[in-house]
């Protein structure tokens, strides 16, 4: 069984907002990362990015220019996914359970048996992305949150057949990262987007009903001490992913009506307006 002193290269799938955020930790952290996506304009984006929010660290005096240069050389970027072997794999792909399941298979064929295989997903149980693999004990929920080198907040989470050994070496990592993390059990939205669910949920039915405007009750929840509106938040996490991971919720307590998706939300998904991503989303940018 590894420790953590073991870890020494980490691999992540997606070179998307949340992946190139956790390579940028795993980095910054010392480890020797490598980036895994099928598309080279992903890759190239994720390099602009990271380099982008270790400059802003450089400017703020976070970070010294030396440590900026050395932190990007332990930084490599492929689309080869048989080149995707490391001590740990976090998973940050596209939240359909099918995807992941395939992924998983794939890298538990061409990585050492004590390969950590970690999951950034943030609603789909841990116990079903591990069903039918060899080993599920070495699958384990590892949860960032957007922006994921600035929130501090992981959730750490184990299937039923987790080994907690794992679970901890996980913890320990998300430390190292600089990060709070939290044990969780597997339950659906485990347990942030469990709890944040209706304050996204709620403001749309707000909105549904015509009480009030976008503008009006982003003002309210940040009068109330909110950091951010429902909508402004919606904006920076992606209106398709909250759409995705509030359906999963909803489907997964057998369409308990408090968790419905909002069809106002699903006709900006379908139009593409997701957020800041797109430069329009419940706002324009």
């Amino acid at each position: 069984m590894k420790t953590l002193k073991d870890i020494h290269a980490i691999a992540v799938i997606g070179a998307g907002t949340m992946g190139s955020g956790i390579a940028q930790l795993a980095a910054t952290a010392g480890f020797n990362t490598l980036i895994y996506d099928v598309n080279d304009a992903a890759l190239n984006n994720a390099k602009r990015l990271i380099d982008e929010n270790l400059e802003g660290a450089v400017k703020r005096g976070k970070m010294q220019p030396e440590e900026k240069k050395e932190t990007l050389k332990r930084i490599k970027t492929v689309n080869d996914f048989e080149a995707v072997i490391a001590d740990i794999v976090i998973e940050a792909a596209i939240e359909k359970l099918d995807i992941k399941r395939d992924i998983f298979k794939k890298l538990e064929t061409q990585n050492a048996h004590d390969c950590i295989l970690a999951t950034n997903t943030s609603s789909i149980p841990i116990t079903q992305i591990a069903y039918g693999l060899q080993n599920p004990e070495r699958v384990v929920g590892m949860h960032f949150f957007n922006p994921a080198h600035i929130m501090k907040l992981v959730e750490v989470i184990s299937g039923a057949q987790t080994n907690m050994k794992i679970a901890e070496i996980i913890n320990l990592l998300a430390e190292k990262m600089g990060k709070k993390a939290v044990m969780a059990k597997d339950s659906p939205g485990f347990i942030v987007n469990r709890v944040a669910r209706h304050y996204y949920v709620e403001g749309l039915q707000i909105l549904e009903e015509n009480v009030a405007s976008v503008e009006v009750i982003d003002e309210l929840a940040e009068a109330s001490g909110f950091k951010m509106g429902p909508f402004k938040l919606m904006d920076l996490i992606g209106v398709d992913t909250n759409f995705s991971v509030t359906t999963s919720i909803y489907e997964q307590f057998h369409y308990d009506s408090k968790f419905r998706p909002s069809r106002i939300q699903k006709q900006l998904v379908d139009a593409g307006y997701w957020g800041r991503k797109t430069k329009k989303g419940f706002y324009t940018y």
